[in-house]
């Protein structure tokens, strides 16, 4: 998030788009509840289920899956035709403004209904509410990025929000309510396959040095990114993963096209799971290790507004688990050949794999790391520090680009409106959406273990519209398949009028009720995530 939570109730609009906000962000939800109910702010809603959130929407917007680019170009033709652009700020803070204007001037209200079914009217409503705002804020979450073109969509939102100067104040910005706990902190601290600590680049040489003369490597850091999770199944497939160590995941369930990826992990030379359950993925492990919860390790977590919160040990660790920090530790001495063997083709830090604690493992981190560098364990009492925080006297940073952006200038993006990879067709006539529901928790390891949440959602359900239902000859309750071109699932119907006509949609929590057997293997062609949020299926009664 460029802002924070605690600033959500000064912004006058809330756009919130691709976010069921309510049951997968409960607690931010209710900051948006706040500041509509009791702060006035005009809530505008994209998404085409009627969820909780409707309830407090100004306008809710309810598009064909898929069409976001064209709904949110024709905002920006809106914004710029009506004079709401902020002249002032788009001249001082952005560039590229002529070729947004050229690209948008087309994209009327009444050509975005055409593609999206969203009222002309509608539409120029949303952004005459958003352009005139003294301060907007957008939200969005995997609806946006879960996307064959999802780069495009987050680039459309920013678009928006530069036009109108949202962005280095209270109440503004964009911002990602990112998917996953510590997922935030995970990407903070490289675990993506082309980045080091705090987004340094792998292909920059300068940085790969900086790295290599800390660590004093014996060979140098591949300057090549590697693999997106969906590359390296596809890897195992073509031969060249040859394996995978998977570490508090469970992509037999949470990953697309299912069939696929078991298929690649049956096929893999050495599978290595590090978790706390013996989930399905780990089921068909060579090797477990047993790692720890978050309540038996000490480390940090950073949330969805970059805060860096402390974590400490509250249980004892039971049986032969072990801390997370000790297994990899000990992993990385056997393989630098720190146990008294030697290499000349292995990894080998100075450290020899010696972190006693984790905030030894922080201390490399923000020596390494500008953005960071202000940030030690001791920092952290009680409530945490937002990065960046780049020196120790520094109060970290609640909202972003204030003065100016990272890059120096803002940037317009121009955007061509691009169907989804697979739309209905005569043979799948249903578009299939998948999300969360608020008692379970992606790939259910430890939310179906709760035998409390359990019994409030035992088990996974298939949503079609009442009206389809009624026309299918299904009712609520009756056993449904459903069937895409990767896989079919079966599980018991809900009617409802919460969706359009025309939509399936299915929580991805329960192996029994496997959504993720349905979802294809189409991606963004820049970020490579998935399009989960697509599916052409079919529906029949059992």
């Amino acid at each position: 998030m460029t802002n924070s939570i605690g600033d959500i109730h000064l912004a006058d609009v809330l756009l919130v788009t691709g976010s069921n906000t309510t049951e997968a962000h409960p607690v931010i939800s209710l900051e948006m509840k706040k500041a509509v109910r009791q702060h006035g702010a005009k809530l505008i809603l994209i998404d085409p289920r009627e969820i909780e959130l409707s309830n407090f929407a100004a306008i809710h917007i309810r598009p064909r899956s898929g069409t976001d680019v064209a709904l949110l170009n024709a905002m920006a033709h809106v914004i710029i035709n009506e004079g709401l652009a902020r002249k002032e700020f788009i001249e001082a803070r952005t560039e590229n403004f002529d070729a947004l204007k050229e690209v948008v001037k087309d994209c009327t209200p009444q050509w975005a209904e055409d593609i999206s079914g969203v009222p002309a009217e509608m539409i120029i409503e949303a952004a005459q509410v958003y352009g005139r705002a003294g301060s907007a804020a957008i939200f969005w979450a995997m609806g946006i990025t879960q996307s064959s073109h999802g780069v495009d969509n987050v680039q459309a939102l920013a678009n928006l929000a530069l036009l109108t100067g949202n962005f280095g104040r209270p109440g503004t910005g964009v911002n990602p309510l990112r998917g996953q706990n510590n997922v935030q902190g995970a990407c903070d601290v490289g675990g993506l396959p082309n980045v080091i600590t705090g987004y340094q680049p792998v292909i920059d040489e300068n940085v790969r040095a900086k790295f290599e003369n800390a660590w004093q490597t014996s060979v140098n850091i591949p300057p090549k990114p590697g693999l997106t999770v969906t590359e390296l199944m596809n890897g195992v497939l073509e031969g060249r993963t040859k394996a995978l160590y998977i570490m508090g995941e469970n992509p037999i369930i949470s990953d697309p096209n299912t069939n696929h990826v078991r298929e690649a992990l049956e096929e893999i030379e050495f599978l290595v799971t590090q978790d706390i359950f013996l989930n399905e993925t780990a089921q068909m492990a060579h090797v477990v290790l047993p790692g720890v919860s978050f309540a038996e390790k000490d480390g940090t977590f950073t949330n969805t507004e970059r805060r860096v919160q402390l974590v400490r040990t509250a249980l004892p660790i039971r049986g032969d688990a072990r801390r997370d920090l000790d297994i990899i530790c000990d992993l990385g001495k056997r393989l630098s050949g720190s146990n008294g063997k030697t290499s000349s083709d292995v990894i080998r830090p100075v450290t020899d794999w010696n972190y006693a604690e984790a905030s030894d493992v922080y201390r490399e981190i923000a020596a390494l790391t500008p953005s960071m560098a202000g940030i030690s364990h001791e920092r952290l009492v009680p409530n945490g520090l937002q990065w960046p925080c780049p020196a120790p006297d520094h109060p970290g940073t609640p909202i972003l680009h204030k003065e100016k952006f990272t890059r120096g200038l803002g940037k317009f993006t121009p955007l061509t409106f691009r169907e989804p990879i697979e739309n209905p067709d005569e043979e799948y006539p249903f578009t299939l959406n998948t999300g969360r529901v608020l008692q379970h928790w992606h790939g259910g390891t430890m939310s179906r273990r709760s035998e409390g949440l359990d019994w409030v959602v035992p088990e996974g359900e298939i949503q079609i519209n009442d009206e389809d239902g009624v026309r299918l000859g299904i009712e609520t309750g009756d056993m449904i398949r459903v069937t895409s071109r990767r896989g079919e699932a079966t599980g018991k119907a809900r009617l409802t009028d919460k969706l359009p006509r025309g939509m399936v949609f299915m929580n991805f929590h329960f192996a029994e009720v496997p959504a993720n057997a349905l979802t294809g293997a189409g991606v963004d062609p820049v970020a490579k995530i998935p399009e989960y949020k697509v599916s052409a299926v079919k529906v029949e009664k059992i």
